[in-house]
């Protein structure tokens, strides 16, 4: 039998139990799996007198890192201590500790792989040891090894995900059931799915995230988080939801990242697909990443992006890895960025459009809103006009592809007119 390969677990909280559960319940497949024991050795907790929900030897506690970055019998560290008010230390720091003192590390932190991720790939390179993160986007889904595994005879043309499982719920709630915003938000916080506050799932960020470690790999280029357009989904109704229902849509908030030839875009906001596209079944707080490669076609993974097994499941599935390359002598390194490809902005982008619009229910309205959108070449595909004798009535309009910079234009000349009371909401629409 192989000496154990041991591990460093920094944090114990609702994925680090996970963890330590799942390696409990497995040991016997997990050796097997990699080729002799793997032993969780040290924990780094915050306070060491706490009750936990899975059982540890006290000896393994402690609070003191160094006992983990500094133990040369630790081969790998479990960095899942996170980034509590968006700090990216002291995590960033513990993951560059391990890899210069020439450990694997393992880590969910998006953050952190967001942020800093191309520095600390070149890091695990320099020390010829292994940065594996793929707990750090959707969960259990096993995205990051398809794209850098199974995908690499492909050149990835397209990636379409529902990756944040929070908004999900709320847009499903707020589609099945007709409530407001604020309604679902309160209920996804009672029920543990949105944080007390939650600004970093509402707005997209979360998303924004994720969505950046993905096109990087995805493309081979650096992508920043800074370079994705992001929009939340605060401004979403449930009269938007109606009206996506009855022109054949739903309403998702997508990340949505597209190469082409020299640039690729990388987005995230509330996006219209049609009901017959596989993302428009993926409700609740599941999770799903549509993929295009130009050899194999289209592909859809699903399944759960959070939580403590699913998010463990990733996790030990990368300490396992770690461990086969140890113990082959490999040092699993990530290829780095070959492309150099720019992120286009927000107004260079084409797509299709849902406009809503409150307007004064008097004859040529539609025929001034149709001139302005005709003055920026915007074609319209579709027009619903809802309520008669009010003040406003809405005007919905779908449009055919256009570049952004034509849209806001004509959104800014419609806004203007006189018999417009207010442009309600723009919805971007894809997968037709």
């Amino acid at each position: 039998m192989h000496s154990p390969v041991r591990v460093g677990l920094m944090g114990l909280g609702t994925v680090g139990s996970g963890v330590v559960e799942i390696m409990a319940k497995h040991a016997e497949q997990l050796a097997h799996r990699s080729g002799g024991p793997i032993e969780i050795s040290r924990i780094l907790v915050r306070d060491a007198s706490k009750t936990r929900s899975v059982p540890v030897a006290l000896e393994r506690i402690t609070t003191d890192a160094g006992e983990i970055l500094d133990d040369p019998s630790i081969d790998i560290v479990v960095e899942l201590i996170g980034c509590p008010g968006g700090r990216v230390e002291p995590a960033r720091s513990y993951i560059a500790g391990a890899l210069e003192r020439g450990k694997h590390v393992v880590t969910a932190n998006k953050d952190v792989i967001a942020k800093h991720g191309r520095e600390l790939i070149q890091l695990a390179r320099e020390h010829r040891v292994g940065l594996y993160f793929e707990a750090a986007v959707a969960g259990g889904i096993p995205i990051i090894k398809s794209i850098k595994e199974a995908l690499v005879a492909n050149e990835v043309q397209a990636i379409m995900g529902i990756i944040n499982g929070t908004t999900n719920y709320m847009l499903t709630k707020m589609a099945h059931e007709g409530r407001p915003f604020e309604e679902v938000l309160r209920e996804a916080q009672e029920m543990g799915y949105a944080e007390a506050d939650p600004t970093s799932d509402v707005e997209g960020h979360d998303a924004a995230y994720k969505l950046a470690i993905l096109a990087s790999l995805a493309f081979e280029t650096p992508v920043a988080v800074d370079d994705v357009y992001r929009e939340g989904i605060t401004r979403v109704t449930p009269e938007d939801m109606a009206y996506a229902d009855e022109l054949g849509y739903v309403i998702k908030l997508l990340a949505i990242a597209k190469a082409h030839e020299e640039t690729i875009e990388a987005r995230v906001h509330p996006t219209m697909v049609p009901k017959e596209h596989p993302l428009a079944a993926v409700n609740d707080v599941f999770n799903a990443i549509f993929i295009e490669g130009d050899a194999v076609g289209e592909l859809m993974f699903y399944g759960r992006g959070a939580g403590k097994l699913p998010t463990g499941s990733a996790v030990v599935a990368d300490i396992v890895e770690a461990a086969q390359n140890i113990r082959r002598g490999v040092d699993g390194r990530l290829g780095g960025a070959v492309r150099e490809k720019r992120v286009l902005s927000p107004l260079e982008v084409v797509s299709s459009y849902y406009v809503h619009a409150k307007v004064v229910d008097s004859p040529g309205v539609l025929a001034q809103i149709a001139k302005a959108f005709g003055d920026h070449e915007v074609s319209i595909s579709s027009v619903i006009q809802k309520g008669r004798g009010e003040d406003p009535v809405s005007l919905v309009f779908v449009t055919h592809k256009v570049l952004e910079r034509n849209m806001q234009a004509a959104l800014k000349q419609i806004a203007a007119l006189p018999v417009v009371r207010s442009v309600a909401n723009v919805i971007r629409v894809e997968g037709e």
